[in-house]
């Protein structure tokens, strides 16, 4: 990967780095880009970079969608009004291959707020240093590309993406993408962005998960993770060869220091809460006998942790026996949950954001997708045989034993490892450093 390859090159750059505070998979884009985030990760729509105008304005913003997605239920209008929000909000098919690089109604609401204000503190502060500017959120992406900034990237979040991530004319825009897969390219040429101002960077993964270029952290936390999954030798006589090959073969030697870890993570808004007490239900002989661990993300929301924390005293576990992983504070909790998927054997989630962790060898299963772009998020895994979906989660006993026993598993894990995109964080500073990458075949530099 160029000089990148050798070098970390957070050492020496800086980025204005922005997010949003809606839900957990913008900041999650973000936050490993952290390090080299001038005066830290700035969030649009907070005090510290917009005016009590611009919070109204946000707020009122926030609140149009809120009232968009929510309009189903006026009596009489709301129906046919609804069908016509959920067309323009939805994501469509994505063949046959067409232009679709007209506005969207999204785009007219957004273009309105930004030219009464929204985003101006943010872009006085901006201007004060020359620095790169990248988001995880089409706004402010669209806020420096109004107020002209020179270097303006936006990190895509998902595998497809609605027209709202692209700017009203995207042929005059000077907004550059960060994809994370092949499919969010083919929709970016779509909606009309030209091949020059996008990058098939892959999502920006924790170098805490990841180690430096060489990848060390991953390959030995692969290499164990491997031996969990394939109680029964399934995997490992058809694909051992390869992974010697990939990441070494110290990394295969077992060290059985620890049980298979299953992590269950609910949304960010505490969505579907309750299938993490049906799998620790299902699982509770395991659980008791020590032969597996079972985790539950409840994130940062207070509300998630004690509905588990009751519900697993009323299954009958004494405390400790399946942990909990809360936090008050965002940034603590995306470092308690990092530090977990170094342990974690099996990612049981909906295909959010998580679903680009399959390129750190984590084998997905999946929750019933909500919203459009969790059905593509979906598609994407099943393609790159990453993803699996979920059985009724009473019954995890059964099916996700006999899927473990067969070694589907492990092929799950490896296969996310060699076609998801692994090096996200080094291209994205690549680019910020030197305005361009290296394009790797090699899936160790990619």
């Amino acid at each position: 990967m160029g000089d990148s390859s050798k070098n970390d090159n957070s050492q020496k750059l800086q980025a204005w780095v922005v997010s949003i505070n809606m839900g957990l998979g913008h900041q999650r884009a973000t936050y490993p880009l952290r390090e080299i985030a001038h005066e830290d990760i700035l969030l649009i729509g907070t005090p510290s970079v917009s005016s009590q105008q611009e919070i109204k304005l946000w707020t009122k913003l926030t609140h149009t969608y809120e009232f968009l997605s929510k309009i189903k239920k006026v009596p009489i209008i709301g129906e046919p009004l609804y069908g016509i929000v959920d067309r323009i909000q939805n994501i469509p098919p994505l063949y046959p291959l067409r232009d679709m690089s007209k506005p969207c109604f999204n785009n007219a609401i957004i273009n309105r707020y930004i030219k009464r204000g929204l985003g101006e503190t943010l872009m006085d502060k901006v201007k004060k240093e020359p620095f790169p500017f990248i988001s995880s959120y089409p706004v402010p992406a669209m806020i420096a590309d109004y107020y002209e900034h020179s270097r303006n990237y936006c990190i895509v979040c998902d595998a497809q993406i609605n027209r709202a991530w692209v700017n009203s004319d995207p042929a005059k825009s000077k907004i550059m993408y960060m994809a994370p897969c092949g499919r969010s390219v083919h929709r970016l040429r779509q909606y009309g962005v030209p091949d020059e101002r996008i990058f098939l960077t892959g999502f920006p993964l924790p170098k805490t998960l990841l180690g430096g270029p060489d990848l060390e952290i991953l390959k030995h936390d692969l290499g164990q993770r491997l031996n969990y999954l394939d109680p029964n030798n399934r995997f490992w006589p058809l694909h051992g060869m390869n992974v010697e090959h990939f990441i070494g073969k110290k990394n295969m030697q077992p060290l059985k220091q620890r049980v298979l870890n299953i992590t269950y993570a609910v949304g960010g808004a505490g969505a579907m809460k309750e299938v993490g007490l049906q799998i620790a239900g299902s699982l509770k002989p395991y659980i008791k006998n020590r032969e597996l661990k079972v985790n539950l993300i409840a994130g940062v929301r207070k509300e998630v942790r004690d509905y588990f924390e009751t519900g697993l005293k009323e299954l009958g576990f004494s405390e400790g026996e399946v942990y909990v992983l809360y936090s008050d504070s965002i940034y603590d909790y995306f470092e308690k949950f990092n530090a977990l998927m170094r342990i974690t054997d099996i990612l049981w989630t909906k295909p959010s954001e998580l679903s680009f962790y399959a390129g750190l060898g984590l084998p997905v299963v999946m929750c019933p997708p909500l919203g459009s772009q969790e059905v593509y998020n979906r598609q994407w895994l099943i393609e790159i045989q990453a993803g699996i979906d979920e059985k009724d989660p009473r019954y995890t006993h059964q099916w996700l034993m006999h899927l473990l026993e067969q070694g589907r598993l492990a092929e799950a894990a490896w296969d996310g490892f060699l076609k998801a995109r692994k090096y996200g964080t080094f291209k994205i500073e690549e680019i910020l450093l030197t305005g361009t990458m290296k394009r790797e075949k090699s899936p160790l530099l990619r």
